[in-house]
C-alpha cells in the first residue's frame, strides 16, 4: 500500500484543514520559502517478490551462520569472539552464544561498511584511509594509502558548518584564545561561565526526560522515536505507551483511553500526559504531523515535547524547524528540544520553553547538576552558527545556506523519484532514505559507492525492520550542483546494475517541476 500525506497551502491566506481522523487545523503560509507548495510524504511498499527474496537472503546468511558456529564448535574454525575461559565453563555463561549469533556471522562479514576512518575534516568531501582485513573483517589494518576527495553523503552537516574557513572561525579561536578548551567543572560549581546555557546532545533527552515525569505520569511515544527518548522514558520511571508512527488515530484512541480510565488498578487520573515526538524522523526522512498533534494535546489536556535534532536549521523559511514550516505558535509546544551537532556544526543540545521550565531543569536535570560544562570554543561555534542563521553578523550567508538546503534537497528527492527508486520521507526532510531491501545488495551497495568516491551510510535489521533495509543520505547545503549531480550520476548506473529501481510509480521529472513552478501565476 502507499501512504500519502499532503498539507497544502495557499499563499498569504488562512485555512481549515481536515485530517483524515476528523481533526481540524490551521495553516498559513507566507510568501517566500515555502510559497504555494505542497508539503507532502510518502512511503511507498516495495513490490512483494522482493519482500520475499529479501527474507529467504536473511534465511541463508542465518544458516551458514549455524554452519560456522558448528565448524567453531568441533574445532575446524577459529572463534574469534570473547568468549568464557575453560576454567569458568560451570559458570552462568558471560557471552551467550545467541545474543552474539548476529554480530559473529552477519555483521561481522560486512563491518568494513561501517566506522570507516576519516583523516580530514568532514565537510561536503572527506578523506578516509584505507584498510583491509585479512581474517574476514575480525581485524582491519590499514595500508596507508588515503581514499581523497570523497563526497560525504552520511554526516548530519544540514547548513554546512563542519567548516575549517579563517574567516568564519575568527570568533572560535579568539574565544579558544581567552578561555581555553576545557572548563574541568561543573556548571553547579564553578565551570558556569557567562555563556553557557547548553548541554550534551544525548543526553539532553535521556537525562531530562525524569526529571519533567515520572511515576505516575504517562508517556505516549511515537514508535519511531530516537534512542535517546527512549531510554529517557525509561529512566523517568513512568508509565510508556506507544502510538503508530504519525497516527492521528492510534494517538487520539491512547490519549482518550488516558483521560477516562487514568491509571491501571486504581484508575485515578495520570499525574501528566507527555506526547513525545520528533520534528524529522532520522531513519525514515519523515516530518511530523505538528497541527494535528498540537490540536490533540489542547484537546486532551496533554503536554508536548518535539524533538528537534533533526529538523532546527534544516526546514522552515529561516530555519526555525518544524513550527516555522507548518506556521504552528513555538508557544504551543511544550517543550522544544534540539541538539547542536547538525546544523551548527558544534556539540551538545538544548532545551527550549517557558521560564519556569528553564529554572527548573537548571537545578533538576541529572545534566545540568552533574556533567562537566561545555566546552568554551565549541559554545562560540553553537552562538557563531546561531547569529548567522539569524542574520547578526550583518551578513546574508545564514539564510542563503538555509535555501540552498532546501533547493538540494527538493532536487535530489525528485531525481531519485524520476530514476524509480523507492524513497521514504517529506518532500522538505533533507534525510533521504533509498530503500535496498536485500542484505546482500546493502552491502554491494555500499562497496561500489565507496570504489566510485562516494561515502554513503547503509542501514539494516535490527535498526530498521527486517525487510527495509536501506542507504540514508543527508542533504547538505555546502554540497554543489555538480557534487549532487555527479552523485546522482553514479546512484543511476548503480540502480541498474544492482537492480535497485523498485517502484512502480511514475513521478514528473526535474525540468517538468521546474516548468510547472515558472508557469504558476505570481501573486
Amino acid at each position: 500500500a502507499f501512504r500519502n500525506m499532503a498539507i497544502t497551502a495557499a499563499n498569504g491566506n488562512l485555512k481549515t484543514h481536515l485530517s483524515h481522523n476528523g481533526l481540524k487545523y490551521e495553516s498559513i503560509k507566507i510568501n517566500g520559502y515555502h510559497n504555494k507548495r505542497e508539503v507532502s510524504e510518502s512511503f511507498e511498499q516495495a513490490p512483494i517478490y522482493v519482500a520475499v527474496m529479501t527474507y529467504v537472503g536473511f534465511g541463508i546468511v542465518t544458516l551458514f551462520g549455524y554452519f560456522r558456529d558448528f565448524l567453531r564448535a568441533v574445532g575446524l574454525e577459529k572463534c574469534h569472539l570473547a568468549q568464557e575461559r575453560e576454567e569458568q565453563k560451570d559458570f552462568v555463561p558471560m557471552y551467550q552464544d545467541f545474543e552474539n549469533f548476529y554480530t559473529r556471522n552477519l555483521y561481522m562479514r560486512v563491518r568494513d561498511n561501517w566506522n570507516r576512518p576519516v583523516c580530514s575534516l568532514p565537510g561536503p568531501v572527506f578523506d578516509l584511509m584505507e584498510r583491509v582485513s585479512d581474517d574476514y573483517n575480525w581485524t582491519f589494518r590499514l595500508t596507508g594509502k588515503t581514499l581523497h576527495d570523497v563526497i560525504n553523503m552520511g554526516s548530519y552537516n544540514y547548513l554546512g558548518f563542519a567548516e575549517n574557513n579563517a574567516d568564519f572561525l575568527k570568533t572560535v579561536v579568539d574565544k579558544t584564545q581567552q578561555y581555553g578548551v576545557g572548563v574541568c567543572s561543573t556548571r553547579q560549581e564553578v565551570g558556569n561561565l557567562i555563556f553557557h546555557d547548553f548541554w550534551d546532545g544525548f543526553p539532553t533527552n535521556s537525562m531530562n526526560i525524569p526529571a519533567l515525569v515520572g511515576k505516575g505520569c504517562l508517556i505516549l511515544s511515537d514508535e519511531l522515536n530516537h534512542t535517546s527518548l527512549i531510554l529517557g522514558a525509561r529512566l523517568s520511571g513512568a508509565t510508556i505507551r506507544v502510538f503508530k508512527h504519525n497516527n492521528m488515530h492510534s494517538l487520539e484512541k491512547m490519549l482518550r483511553e488516558a483521560v477516562v480510565s487514568g491509571q491501571p488498578r486504581t484508575h485515578r487520573p495520570w499525574k501528566k500526559i507527555l506526547i513525545m515526538v520528533e520534528g524529522i524522523y532520522s531513519m525514515e526522512g519523515s516530518v511530523v504531523r505538528l497541527p494535528e498533534i498540537v490540536a490533540l494535546k489542547k484537546k486532551y489536556k496533554a503536554y508536548l515535547y518535539l524533538d528537534e535534532a533533526h529538523s532546527i536549521g534544516a526546514v522552515g523559511r529561516s530555519g526555525r524547524g518544524v513550527t516555522e514550516l507548518f506556521d504552528v505558535n513555538p508557544a504551543d509546544v511544550d517543550v522544544m528540544m534540539g541538539t547542536l551537532t547538525k546544523s551548527f556544526g558544534a556539540a551538545g543540545g538544548y532545551i527550549a520553553g517557558k521560564k519556569e521550565l528553564v529554572d527548573y531543569l537548571r537545578c533538576h536535570s541529572h545534566s545540568s547538576v552533574y556533567a562537566s560544562a561545555m566546552s568554551p570554543p565549541v559554545t562560540e561555534q553553537i552562538m557563531r552558527a546561531m547569529k548567522c542563521i539569524m542574520g547578526k553578523d550583518g551578513s546574508t550567508e545564514g539564510i542563503r545556506r538555509v535555501r540552498q538546503l532546501a533547493e538540494n534537497t527538493r532536487y535530489f528527492r525528485a531525481r531519485l523519484k524520476e530514476m524509480g527508486f523507492i524513497i521514504y520521507g517529506n518532500d522538505d526532510s533533507p534525510v533521504v532514505p533509498i530503500l535496498l531491501y536485500m542484505p546482500g545488495k546493502v552491502v554491494a551497495f555500499s562497496r561500489e559507492m565507496l570504489a566510485r568516491k562516494i561515502g554513503v551510510v547503509v542501514v539494516g535489521f535490527p535498526a530498521t525492520p527486517i525487510t527495509e533495509a536501506r542507504a540514508r543520505f543527508c542533504l547538505s547545503a555546502g554540497h554543489t550542483k555538480a557534487m549532487l549531480d555527479q552523485v546522482l550520476h553514479h546512484l543511476n548506473e548503480v540502480g541498474d546494475a544492482f537492480c535497485l529501481k523498485f517502484s512502480r510509480r511514475r513521478y514528473p521529472s526535474w525540468a517538468e517541476l521546474q516548468n510547472e513552478k515558472k508557469s504558476e501565476p505570481s501573486s
